[in-house]
């Protein structure tokens, strides 16, 4: 099914309102492309066009609904196993592939988030390839009184994702103001860390995430094609020294084992980022990560911080069950946590 969003006051200039045409003609009355050409009066070739500009835009939403049933029993099942409000599950891409997997569990994010976020919400986000492709079908109203903090630091040099850069941009796009966390991803001591805290003003940024009423995150693998090591943010003596000390996961830079406890590493000592304990009091958490390889990390930072909206792929959503079953989440526990916190 295709669906075309348009805003109610907004006036569109003729190149913009014939692509549109051509869209609804095309996804909505199941016109063919030689159909949606004769009736608008241009050429076959023109419609080709227009038909890919508007995807591009994500003025037209598509949602396959292939294997839908099968994403819906595995959403409910993970909503029963690990204590969650909502679990979305979006089909395994045809090739699995850590971009691949990243794009289509981040469009499912970008459109949860685009009809989740309400006037007078402070939201604290996180980082990595699924939240960064979210911002391709983010297209929410613009928002009153809003806040968007980012919870890390940032990168000297970028290559595919930026903390602040996404912080940035969901700001920009909901209309909302703007907190950066203003400092490198990772400092040289505990002392430079709290330094750059109390005495340079990020400060602010922590007392603000102490009251969050939304947090977004995800999570990463640790392995040959981790995000931090192909990025080049830590380096393979590191991740062996992180492995060999029961790493299994990043979360905002914060390493974890499987049970979501923070492994004995200097990292995790010295890295700028809001502590997950503060984290895991938001009032509702949205975790977005998918691939089989994730399910473990997903898993962890579950225990860890908790999660009101998991956001993943049917291949994720599979392994994270057969872990339920092989070693449950305190569903109730959870479940019961977020529901306190919630006003």
């Amino acid at each position: 099914m295709a669906k075309l969003r348009r805003g109610t006051h907004t006036a569109y200039s003729e190149t913009t309102s014939l692509r549109l045409r051509a869209a609804w003609l095309y996804y909505n009355q199941g016109l063919t492309q030689k159909d949606v050409a004769e009736q608008l009066g241009i050429s076959r070739t023109t419609v080709i066009r227009l038909l890919d500009e508007a995807m591009k835009r994500s003025e037209v939403q598509i949602w396959i609904n292939e294997a839908i049933d099968d994403c819906v029993e595995l959403a409910i099942k993970l909503e029963r196993a690990y204590g969650l409000d909502e679990a979305i599950v979006v089909p395994a891409a045809a090739e699995p592939t850590v971009d691949a997997v990243a794009k289509s569990v981040g469009l499912a994010l970008g459109q949860f988030l685009s009809e989740a976020i309400p006037d007078d919400y402070t939201i604290g986000v996180g980082w990595g390839r699924t939240m960064t492709a979210s911002l391709a079908s983010f297209r929410p109203p613009r928002r009153d009184n809003c806040k968007v903090v980012s919870l890390l630091g940032g990168i000297v040099a970028v290559h595919q994702t930026n903390p602040i850069d996404y912080t940035w941009r969901l700001a920009n796009q909901l209309g909302a103001e703007c907190y950066m966390f203003l400092a490198p991803l990772l400092v040289d001591s505990v002392e430079t860390k709290r330094n750059l805290i109390e005495k340079c003003g990020l400060d602010t940024i922590y007392r603000l995430a102490e009251d969050l009423d939304l947090a977004i995150v995800s999570c990463g693998d640790i392995g040959p094609h981790s995000t931090s090591l192909s990025e080049g943010w830590i380096s393979k003596k590191e991740l062996r020294e992180l492995i060999d000390a029961g790493c299994v996961c990043d979360t905002m830079f914060n390493f974890l084992d499987r049970d979501g406890n923070s492994v004995d590493h200097s990292i995790n000592r010295r890295v700028m980022s809001v502590d997950l304990d503060t984290l895991k009091n938001a009032r509702h958490i949205v975790l977005s990560s998918g691939g089989a390889h994730r399910a473990v990390a997903i898993r962890a930072t579950i225990k860890r911080i908790g999660c009101n909206t998991l956001i993943t792929d049917e291949n994720a959503a599979k392994a994270l069950l057969e872990l339920a079953g092989d070693a449950p989440v305190d569903a109730a526990l959870n479940s019961t946590r977020h529901s306190e916190s919630s006003r």
